[in-house]
């Protein structure tokens, strides 16, 4: 059977006031109302039944996350005691599903992106699941094509074409400069590395015995319990502290021995600061962006302004700025200054403790 697995566990920091420790990014509703969870699950209910679709975030919030996605039973949402990397992540959902069925076949997608068109990225995650059929001992991932040097990602190294949209992996390659991300997408050879993946739980639970044994082993507890009808949490607790924390890039796919790239050839579009926003929300005769139910703008451009509550927000003679507002907080900055909002959260931890965190 097929499987989705949606990973939602980030933090979001750079999305500060409003994305906070008991209330992650994926659940703000910034984006024609609904959040990129919300927005993830909705790409995927055309290609798998909602019991086939599991998400994997912070145990803190695992019930947060069940409320806003109703339609996903609450133990489909596997909760981390910490974040332990993607690889880890990926183990323990691979895990429950191997409890589960362990024929299925398993995809992982990121709860981050903004994806679109939908109906291409249905094509692609269909082509993914024939591709692995045609070659279960593969791990296949998505690769999109690059549209400009992209120094803040990953890039997929291709080789030789096995059908159409289709490739082999050489290598992957991590975030570059940005004279090697140009050559990467002058190449033609180059994608970015997407962060997706489809395989058979039987290889990837192979490659992870092969490559992190520590995890794989410590993890095969979880399956147990599944396949026993037990709760699994008592183990994932217990064993997760201990495990090493690294991605699934670092720990697995740069190492398996046969790695295919399915080409996702839809607009996929980061949402992991205010300023990106701008390009997957509608912007209005000024440039700038408005997630707000009361606001009065006058002479100000290309701002990125945000409240979720009726909390009147007015802006005279501002541009290229970033205006937030929660009930606790309001954060003011220039746009180029938005990438140092982790440091504007760890000098308030410092200052606050956890209040504003």
């Amino acid at each position: 059977m097929e499987y989705a697995v949606i990973m939602a566990g980030g933090a979001g920091k750079r999305l500060w006031p409003l994305s906070r420790q008991d209330r992650p990014k994926q659940l703000l509703k910034l984006i024609q109302g609904k959040s990129l969870l919300e927005m993830a699950v909705e790409r995927l209910e055309t290609l798998f039944d909602p019991r086939n679709i599991l998400i994997v975030t912070n145990e803190s919030y695992a019930d947060i996350v069940a409320e806003s996605i109703e339609r996903i039973p609450r133990e489909q949402v596997i909760g981390e005691p910490e974040g332990r990397d993607t690889a880890n992540a990926i183990a323990l959902a691979a895990a429950v599903l191997n409890g589960r069925d362990p024929e299925a076949t398993m995809a992982v997608f990121t709860a981050d992106h903004v994806i679109r068109p939908a109906e291409r990225f249905a094509e692609a995650v269909r082509k993914a699941f024939d591709t692995v059929g045609e070659h279960p001992d593969a791990l296949a991932t998505f690769g999109v094509r690059p549209t400009w040097p992209h120094t803040g990602l990953g890039y997929i190294h291709c080789g030789e074409a096995l059908d159409d949209g289709v490739r082999r992996v050489s290598e992957f390659k991590e975030k570059p400069d940005h004279h090697t991300a140009r050559r990467y997408v002058e190449s033609g050879q180059h994608y970015w590395n997407s962060g997706m993946f489809v395989w058979k739980v039987r290889t990837i639970d192979r490659m992870l015995g092969e490559f992190l044994p520590d995890s794989a082993e410590k993890l095969q507890g979880v399956a147990r319990a599944v396949s026993e009808g037990r709760d699994y949490m008592p183990v994932v607790r217990e064993v997760y502290p201990t495990l090493e924390k690294i991605s699934i890039d670092f720990a697995v796919m740069e190492k398996a021995p046969r790695v295919l790239m399915v080409e996702l050839n839809c607009e996929w579009l980061d949402v992991g600061s205010w300023p990106a926003l701008e390009d997957v929300c509608n912007l209005d005769d000024s440039g700038n962006v408005l997630v707000a139910r009361n606001e009065q703008i006058m002479d100000s451009f290309r701002n990125v302004i945000v409240t979720e509550d009726d909390h009147l927000l007015a802006v005279l003679g501002m541009d290229d700025c970033v205006i937030v507002h929660s009930p606790d907080a309001t954060l003011v900055c220039r746009k180029q200054d938005a990438y140092r909002l982790k440091e504007l959260v760890s000098a308030l931890e410092r200052k606050f403790g956890g209040k504003y965190l």
